[in-house]
């Protein structure tokens, strides 16, 4: 506990899926965080949550993928807590499978703006505050940045800039005390990676299982442990890090996750209690009329 005490963090993405279990794990030690979403998404109810729980977050919805919501979120946490310590690129958008030849364009440009120019705007407009507290960058990767996607090669492709990305900005930041990483997981437990809630089909879903050596999804929790040490003092001597949280996927060959035993292929309970992690942006209805830090419902 306390491995945040006295740490201003953003998260993007910060009341779905993983984001929610990014923003309570590092409110539980001690941040102090700025929780981001589209103004559908359940950002109060994240926020209430960690005041119920005795920790410290403020609500801060809007489209980080528009300049000036960017720029008012950093300056949301520097007004708030006076600083900004550590930046968390965790917004993104997951809304179909497709091959490329039926891609639509649509989609394309909607990850762009979700995956990739959100990342860079807050990136950019962090980055001074940042350098005056030496604090660290922590984005989201992806296996499929590694490896491609099949049926979703532009997902794949938004996380592979992601990669290189953090790493150019893990050399420029070096020399002022800023760290920065990349967190790359497996499928996981969240709304993506099930039929009924994401684009997946029974034969993807399927397929996650077999390829991973722990036959299993992450959990979200899992994903924010990756996310906390990177982020804490205990990482100090670590940036420019594709850190693969994946079960195994980028190393499986084969139906590998069969051969799991049932008592291994068990994820742990954890110690959170998720509310959200099967909502999120997996269709295309999010943030079509952002608004500049409005309040969510």
């Amino acid at each position: 506990m306390n491995r945040l005490a006295g740490k201003v963090v953003i998260v993007t993405g910060g009341a779905t899926g993983i984001g929610e279990a990014i923003s309570r794990k590092f409110a539980r030690e001690g941040a102090s965080v700025v929780v981001n979403g589209y103004p559908e998404d359940p950002v109060n109810d994240v926020v209430r949550d960690i005041l119920q729980e005795s920790g410290i977050a403020s609500a801060f919805a809007g489209d980080v993928s528009q300049e000036s919501v960017a720029m008012a979120c950093v300056q949301h946490a520097v007004t708030t807590y006076g600083k900004l310590d550590v930046l968390i690129n965790n917004a993104g958008v997951f809304p179909v499978m497709a091959t490329v030849e039926n891609y639509p364009i649509d989609v394309f440009e909607y990850l762009l703006k979700n995956n990739i120019r959100s990342a860079f705007l807050m990136t950019r407009y962090a980055v001074p505050e940042l350098r005056k507290t030496k604090g660290c960058i922590v984005s989201a990767g992806s296996e499929s940045g590694f490896l491609g996607l099949g049926e979703n090669a532009v997902y794949g492709g938004t996380k592979g800039f992601m990669h290189a990305f953090t790493r150019g900005v893990a050399v420029e930041g070096a020399p002022y005390g800023v760290r920065a990483n990349c967190v790359c997981p497996g499928g996981i437990d969240t709304a993506w990676t099930h039929k009924e809630t994401g684009p997946m089909t029974a034969k993807h879903e399927q397929m996650i299982i077999q390829g991973t050596p722990m036959g299993r999804r992450g959990t979200p929790e899992e994903i924010a442990n990756a996310y906390l040490f990177l982020a804490s003092d205990e990482a100090s001597y670590v940036t420019g890090a594709l850190f693969s949280v994946d079960g195994g996927i980028t190393i499986g060959k084969g139906a590998v996750g069969d051969e799991v035993k049932k008592e291994a292929s068990e994820a742990p309970a954890g110690d959170l209690q998720l509310h959200h992690s099967m909502d999120g942006a997996t269709n295309m209805l999010r943030g079509r009329e952002p608004q500049l830090g409005q309040k969510a419902p």
